[in-house]
């Protein structure tokens, strides 16, 4: 999909200055994103790690597209003449008329070359005259998590294009929506499960068009958002937001964390430490019992979540958070959630993992924690359906690795229960990923399992690594069980 890698800018905020302030040092990393998970795809989707694992309550992750890759300037019209456009000769700031929310146009990134865009909102500026706009644009071809305001300078004014006829155009983008769903409904289809239909998608999208915040400040880190919250109305014109990294309460203003950092007495999550293992620890954190963390972790992680329903009532679900510790305290990496009670067997609702720590076998290690907890409640989980096309590779790799390790040390006959029961994957899960792996035969009416170890070899080289591991003696939990 072109040269360009999608680039999350991540801003190291050295002793806690405030980076808006004259003589305050900032460290600029440019760290190479693939999501969402905000997860670590498996090798073969590395370039573009978007990771959305939908459910019906908390919808997944979690990670970014490829940057827009030069495009030519983009065709005027169809060649059945069913488009109509028309060429505008201005737009504000340039001594012409503002340009209209739909247009496309040519648009300087920050690389320094021009990418299509469409103006999906603009605004006024504060200190200028009428028609002075600037205009929030989405990269027609890439994921929204690009979205973002510009100035009229960045945009050459003389590729501008809009539609004359808007019901044609409506009708197209309306079809070329839902062929785009069909595919990821015929990608992703599981029985029993409701996916978004094309309504509800375009809906979702009109809602969270325009992200209402642009950065974060976290820690020691300073993060660009990928996408809408819904934080309360208050704080929907602020661009930058402080969050306690540690009860993740936010604030508007730098002063007031400075303020709250004074009497915040936390240097971890709330609820019990269940895995510490070198610099790693893992806390469990009940969101019964800790509503208020539970609702904001919700408000951050939409941040860097697209398809995903923000669930208030997070009474249902327990939420388990990765910190990396030092002499400060244990500062969240990402997290899991999971409902304390599931029908489905689902032992996963959302994941992420920020996009400071992406890249570093996070998302994989919450994966495999995930099912380490499965074994100890006796049962075997699956995540919540349903799975992004990304989503379900991610797993699948997972999976991969799992199962042909398994295989590959396992000298005598062994069955997909067994399997199941070994690693607490589903007898489905286990079953379709050895069927994508050609090492499914049906004989006598039933499955076997094929396994050549050349074969086994060459796939395990294909799946990649596995990430960080779960040393499970250091894991120290039990089952939730409600109270009362």
């Amino acid at each position: 999909m072109g040269s360009l890698e999608t680039l999350t800018t991540t801003t190291s905020v050295e002793n806690g200055t405030n980076p808006n302030c004259n003589g305050n040092q900032l460290q600029q990393q440019q760290q190479q994103s693939h999501h969402g998970d905000g997860f670590d795809a498996p090798t073969e989707v590395d370039k573009e790690r978007e990771i959305l694992i939908s459910s019906k309550n908390q919808n997944q992750i979690l990670n970014p597209h490829p940057q827009p890759q030069q495009h030519q300037r983009p065709l005027t019209p169809d060649n059945d003449g069913s488009l109509r456009r028309r060429r505008l000769g201005g737009a504000g700031g340039g001594g012409g008329s503002p340009l209209e929310v739909g247009s496309r146009v040519m648009c300087r990134w920050r690389d320094g070359k021009y990418h299509p865009v469409k103006v999906i909102e603009r605004r006024r500026l504060p200190c200028g005259g009428p028609n002075d706009y600037e205009y929030y644009v989405h990269y027609t071809e890439f994921n929204r998590r690009l979205d973002e305001w510009v100035k009229v300078e960045q945009l050459d004014l003389n590729s501008v294009e809009t539609d004359v006829d808007e019901k044609v155009e409506d009708k197209a983008t309306s079809l070329k929506m839902t062929r785009h769903q069909k595919r990821k409904i015929d990608e992703t289809h599981v029985e029993g499960h409701e996916e978004l239909d094309a309504a509800s998608l375009r809906e979702h999208e009109e809602f969270t068009k325009v992200k209402n915040i642009a950065t974060i400040e976290l820690g020691r880190y300073e993060i660009e958002t990928w996408y809408f919250s819904p934080f309360p109305p208050e704080y929907n014109d602020t661009l930058k937001l402080f969050f306690c990294e540690f009860c993740l309460n936010f604030m508007k203003r730098k002063e007031q964390l400075q303020r709250h950092m004074r009497k915040c007495d936390l240097k971890h999550p709330p609820g019990d430490e269940i895995y510490r293992s070198g610099t790693l620890s893992m806390f469990e954190v009940d969101g019964k019992k800790n509503k208020v963390y539970g609702q904001n972790l919700c408000y951050l992680a939409k941040l860097f979540l697209d398809h995903k329903t923000l669930y208030y009532d997070v009474d249902l679900f327990l939420f388990y958070v990765l910190c990396e510790c030092d002499e400060r305290g244990c500062h969240m990496v990402g997290y899991f959630s999971k409902e304390k009670h599931s029908e489905e067997s689902y032992n996963l609702a959302c994941i992420l993992t920020l996009p400071p720590y992406q890249r570093k076998g996070y998302g994989k290690f919450l994966i495999a924690f995930s099912y380490e907890l499965s074994k100890k409640e006796g049962k075997v989980g699956t995540p919540e359906r349903p799975l992004s096309d990304l989503g379900l590779l991610s797993y699948r790799g997972y999976w991969t690795r799992v199962l042909l390790d398994i295989l590959k040390k396992h000298k005598s006959n062994i069955s997909i229960k067994e399997l199941s029961d070994m690693t607490a994957i589903k007898a489905d899960d286990i079953l379709t990923t050895l069927q994508g792996l050609d090492l499914i035969q049906y004989r006598k009416g039933q499955h076997a399992i094929c396994a050549d170890p050349k074969v086994l070899d060459r796939h395990l080289k294909a799946a990649g690594r596995g990430g960080l591991d779960v040393d499970v003696s250091k894991l120290i939990w039990t089952p939730y069980k409600e109270q009362g």
